[in-house]
């Protein structure tokens, strides 16, 4: 064996120590590949940002962060959340600095100043990190719970269920976590297509900071729905939309799941006083959609709304009222025909009555897939739903110990086929603080989950929801094996 062949291999077998993520096997006696499936290994580094909460100082924002504890994350490591606008010469106090997996940590902003937050987690604190922005606004416009959970950056985003009519007050928020800006389009799309405006065009986002724009300034008409697609030229960034609304409260917008012929919003509450559907059809051709509600009984058609036709880069915006009727609920959405294209879509949810009604939005999600996470739940007004709409699945669901103290307790239960499941949540014996819930399937068909938030305070009922797909925590890793006649070719 010559000398480059032997450095080669020292060069891999360095590999291998360095990332774990290789391995130098001997073939199998019959010579065949002995080159297996991918393992699913914890990642070793995660990125979130955080959008800034409000511009009203009546705001009282908690942020709090949990990472699950995961088999083979190792010992060490480190996760902060700080303000955007830090760099490595001008480093600016965490906001939060988790102490040890599988125990929730929380802090608390006030007032109108609060940035938006660029985080890190590496080593132990990496796999499933999930960090949770929950704003409380006593009055004025966008009132209410406000709940986001913190994102990871990207290239491109949707987001069906903006506004820019009389009575709302919509910003997109972008934040750039890297060392160089980013360039953003931003387009709007409304009953009619596309709105027509250069404002959106060539957005900068400057290294290391966030921007919050205006809906309204790039649009001269007042659209009650629009969807609002976010793209990157250059870099990438986070993205949120925080919608306000005069008279019925406001929520953030997430980012829905990207375009799919079929859908599942998750988590409607069983109490919803309105449903409005919002979907849009990126491609140049029409959708068809059957609509049902996943209910706890089984999948139902509502009356008058069986389906709905999507023209292609127009949004459709559908009143579905109180839907659910009592029962907790989620939307199914399926092509009827084979022509249909792709959509996204988001529900606009209305609780209470008179003017006491608060507002949250469901976008699509994507399943659970291996476990998700949702942080900041508390003792009282924490509802986790879930949705098992192609077959019966089986799922583990796990409180952890408190903020301030508390035994992690776990359950598991089974959610049948076509049906939509309010779980009686695992008992944390002895919670203190807030704490953190963990989903993850067991067996069966797709899952999809959704947690909501509600509080009352001084006698005003707000609430929030959030959608869990997966947390991302654990990533597939090819197995790599030693095959000497490459080198020697």
């Amino acid at each position: 064996m010559n000398r480059s062949t032997l450095s080669l291999l020292a060069g891999v077998a360095a590999l291998a120590a360095v990332t774990g993520f290789a391995t130098l096997s001997p073939p199998d006696a019959a010579g065949q590949d002995t080159a297996g499936a991918a393992a699913l290994r914890p990642v070793e580094r995660t990125g979130l940002l955080c959008p800034a909460p409000s511009t009203s100082e009546l705001a009282e924002t908690a942020y709090t962060s949990f990472t699950p504890v995961t088999k083979g994350a190792g010992n060490d490591g480190t996760a902060a959340l700080a303000p955007a606008g830090r760099t490595e010469q001008h480093k600016a106090d965490p906001v939060l600095e988790p102490e040890a997996p599988g125990t929730p940590v929380a802090g608390e902003v006030s007032g109108a100043d609060a940035p938006a937050l660029v985080g890190t987690a590496e080593g132990k604190f990496a796999p499933g990190w999930t960090v949770q922005e929950t704003t409380e606004v006593a009055a004025g416009t966008g009132r209410g719970l406000l709940g986001v959970t913190c994102g990871t950056a990207g290239t491109e985003f949707w987001f069906p269920g903006a506004g820019t009519a009389a009575d709302r007050t919509d910003y997109v928020h972008l934040t750039n976590p890297d060392d160089s800006a980013a360039v953003v389009d931003i387009e709007l799309f409304g009953k009619d297509g596309q709105v027509k405006s250069a404002a959106g065009e060539g957005v900068t986002v400057k290294p290391h900071a966030s921007e919050a724009i205006l809906l309204s300034t790039l649009s001269e008409v007042a659209q009650e729905d629009l969807t609002v697609h976010v793209g990157v030229r250059s870099g990438r960034v986070g993205a949120a939309v925080q919608a306000l609304d005069d008279k019925v409260g406001g929520d953030w917008l997430a980012s829905a799941a990207d375009p799919a012929r079929g859908l599942v919003l998750p988590g409607i509450p069983k109490d919803a006083a309105a449903v409005r559907l919002v979907v849009f059809t990126p491609g140049d051709v029409d959708s068809d959609l059957k609509v049902q509600l996943a209910s706890p009984s089984g999948l139902i058609t509502p009356a008058g709304h069986e389906t709905v036709h999507v023209k292609a880069g127009m949004t459709t915006a559908v009143d579905l009222g109180d839907l659910t009727r009592g029962e907790a609920g989620s939307l199914v959405l399926t092509p009827t025909g084979g022509s249909s294209a792709p959509v996204v879509a988001a529900a606009r949810v209305v609780r209470g009555e008179g003017d006491g009604q608060e507002t949250a939005f469901i976008p699509a999600a994507d399943p659970v897939g291996t476990r998700a996470t949702a942080v900041d739940n508390r003792a009282k007004g924490t509802t986790l739903s879930l949705s098992a709409p192609r077959g019966t699945a089986k799922v583990k669901v796990t409180a952890s110990a408190g903020s301030e103290g508390g035994t992690a307790a776990s359950k598991t239960v089974t959610v049948r086929g076509g049906t939509t499941q309010d779980v009686e949540l695992p008992v944390t014996e002895g919670l203190k603080g807030t704490y953190a819930l963990t989903v993850e399937p067991v067996s069966g068909g797709p899952v999809y989950a959704a947690r909501t938030l509600a509080v009352t305070k001084d006698g005003v009922f707000a609430f929030t929801v959030q959608t869990l797909p997966d947390d991302r925590g654990m990533v597939a890793v090819p197995r790599a094996d030693e095959d000497l006649s490459v080198l020697q070719k």
